[in-house]
């Protein structure tokens, strides 16, 4: 914990063992999670920042005696009523977080929410946005999230994405609706900018032997000067292409369908030549897009050929 404070770093000790919490107090922990009733005679021996629980989560009369005793001393302190995980008394542990702020408007609120993205089989960009939304609401002061299960890997990117549109919506009054697309990790909102019929007039208009692809809600499209082909399944637009000898296009041309297919299947925005936009569900060297956009043997010759995008409807 020293090594730690040395580096620079805010350090909290997470236990239910008074005496570990206490040596984590004295080593220099600035949070000590948490404190039961039992045990608040430790913020009387170390400077850190307790967060404070009730005997049980349901015993609610116990946290709001440890917060009275607590705000009478002018000592400060984080409360947290437990977020419960599905199915186990998740709706009341909500219930309980929104009496907690009727009955003390001012006081700083924690919420631990790894018992649902952790314990929860599902993707966690939306059950952060869900619980982000609520903290929001609630004017929750911090939260302890965390990110151990393989499947939650991206947890704590989620949150930091999560806090900043919940708040802009609550600061502004407005839907968290259109102010950001990080949280839009497999759908978009618009995916496809071109109807069928659109597509089918840019096709015609072709006159060079270059494949454009393009995805509508009917398909992928593949077309040149050749034909206008569309398929949801691209493996049927092979016969299309007449490719033996070009190996370089083939691969190009493969690697772009099987994004098409992806962005078709899940109602992704797909622009050829760019890469699919997963949101914040993915590590991305920032700006580093040169591998898509440095013209190589597979683009060069197909580049300055394709369509123009359209514009983004944010």
């Amino acid at each position: 914990m020293r090594a730690l404070k040395d580096a620079g770093f805010a350090v909290s000790v997470d236990s239910l063992d008074a005496q570990e919490l206490l040596r984590g107090g004295r080593a220099g922990a600035d949070y000590l999670l948490s404190l039961a009733p039992d045990h608040l005679w430790i913020a009387d021996e170390v400077a850190a920042t307790p967060v404070l629980i009730g005997r049980t989560p349901a015993d609610e009369a116990s946290l709001y005696a440890s917060i009275e005793r607590l705000a009478a001393r002018g000592r400060p302190f984080l409360a947290d009523t437990i977020l419960d995980p599905i199915p186990f008394g998740f709706t009341a542990s909500i219930v309980r977080y929104q009496r907690l702020r009727q009955r003390y408007p001012q006081a700083p609120i924690l919420m631990g929410i790894g018992n649902l993205t952790e314990l929860v089989d599902a993707d966690t960009t939306g059950i952060n946005a869900l619980l982000f939304g609520i903290a929001a609401e609630l004017r929750v002061a911090a939260v302890l999230t965390t990110q151990v299960s393989p499947h939650a890997r991206r947890a704590v990117r989620e949150a930091d994405v999560a806090r900043r549109l919940m708040y802009a919506a609550r600061e502004g009054q407005t839907l968290p609706k259109g102010l950001s697309d990080e949280l839009l990790t497999v759908h978009a909102r618009r995916p496809f900018v071109d109807s069928p019929e659109e597509i089918a007039a840019t096709a015609r208009a072709i006159r060079d032997p270059n494949f454009r692809i393009q995805v509508a809600a009917d398909g992928v499209h593949l077309y040149n000067r050749d034909g206008h082909h569309v398929a949801t399944d691209v493996f049927e637009l092979w016969p299309k292409l007449r490719l033996e000898r070009d190996g370089a296009h083939a691969f190009y041309l493969g690697f772009e369908l099987a994004q098409a297919q992806i962005a078709w299947q899940l109602g992704k925005r797909y622009a050829q030549d760019e890469p699919l936009d997963w949101g914040c569900a993915v590590e991305r060297p920032p700006e580093d897009l040169s591998s898509w956009r440095a013209p190589g043997a597979t683009l060069k010759r197909h580049r300055n050929l394709r369509p123009p995008d359209e514009a983004d409807d944010l």
